[in-house]
């Protein structure tokens, strides 16, 4: 067979069968677990095959990848990761710290990398940051960890609130973790907090009907990925019913959220390529420490700002590292 040809073929071997795969033992096949959609997280599959090209592993040409999106339904993951550990992938890039769950849980050999929001030490992912042992490692954003930073810079933009509410999925495997750290911060700066919890877009509906009653002023919508899959309807709820909100990511703020302090989460899976790239050229994922992010953003969008009446005083914008116009 002619090279060209050779490279044709490769480049679409996405529909080859199971069998015809099991031929080309040079070529290894990924499995990228989602809670999400391809649609609304184009850019983190992106940013993980970027990584994927540092470790020098191009898709369609010396690697393969099986997506399995669960399009915000976690109890599709399961069904999804067994899917992927029948096929006999190489590794598993799992996004969230549900899907990180479940490709444990659904395998013990086949290296696992994940990203997730909270402490993957306390949720019993990996025993130690430094030391992950076993076939799993990745990369923590520490999403929940900021909630109480989140909650500060609310309240610098909103200095009248008194009771601040907090949007969980209690599905979510850190949500408890999240509104601790919330109340916590809450009884420092004087404000009293309500838990809303969703977990559909009719509970979404719901709760914004609670949320936008007289005695809540503002919102924490806190960490978890089915928000991120619903946050266009999230923020618009939150200017439908004039909810000074926070958000855990800049996607919110991308679409019309007024405010979000994150770490990058591009950054995150790009990182998570990396690691399945020097995983397929031999790492254990026992020996990649965890990794956490060194830098942070703040993000205002100005238009949210006066839609809402809120003049943003100048010490937050001058602390911000991107105003949206």
């Amino acid at each position: 067979m002619r090279r060209r040809e050779f490279i044709t073929l490769l480049g679409t071997a996405v529909a080859w069968p199971v069998a015809g795969r099991a031929q080309q033992p040079s070529v290894p096949v990924i499995g990228f677990l989602h809670y999400a959609s391809p649609e609304s997280f184009a850019h983190i599959a992106s940013a993980f095959r970027d990584g994927l090209r540092e470790a020098s592993y191009v898709e369609g040409q010396n690697v393969l990848i099986e997506y399995r999106w669960a399009y915000g339904q976690y109890d599709q993951l399961p069904t999804l990761a067994a899917d992927l550990v029948h096929r006999r992938v190489s590794a598993i890039a799992a996004g969230g710290n549900v899907a990180a769950q479940v490709a444990k849980a659904a395998t013990a050999t086949i290296p696992v990398v994940f990203t997730g929001g909270a402490d993957p030490v306390t949720l019993g992912l990996v025993p130690s940051l430094n030391r992950p042992g076993g076939n799993i490692t990745g990369v923590t954003v520490i999403a929940a960890e900021l909630a109480a930073k989140r909650l500060e810079l609310l309240r610098g933009l909103v200095p009248y609130a008194r009771t601040a509410a907090v949007l969980i999925n209690p599905h979510y495997l850190g949500a408890e973790l999240e509104l601790t750290a919330v109340e916590a911060a809450a009884r420092t700066l004087g404000l009293q907090v309500q838990k809303v919890a969703a977990s559909t877009d009719r509970d979404l509906d719901a709760a914004f009907v609670t949320i936008a009653a007289p005695r809540v002023d503002v919102l924490i919508v806190g960490t978890d990925g089915y928000f991120i899959h619903r946050r266009e309807q999230i923020t618009a709820l939150a200017a439908h019913h004039a909810i000074p909100t926070m958000y855990f990511l800049r996607d919110f703020t991308a679409v019309g959220g007024l405010m979000s302090y994150a770490s990058s989460v591009e950054d995150s899976y790009r990182q998570m390529g990396i690691y399945i790239g020097k995983i397929l050229k031999g790492a254990r994922p026992a020996d990649l420490p965890v990794l956490r992010p060194t830098k942070f953003e703040l993000v205002i969008n100005l238009k949210t700002a006066k839609a809402l009446g809120l003049a943003v005083p100048d010490k937050l914008l001058a602390i911000a590292n991107e105003v949206i116009e």
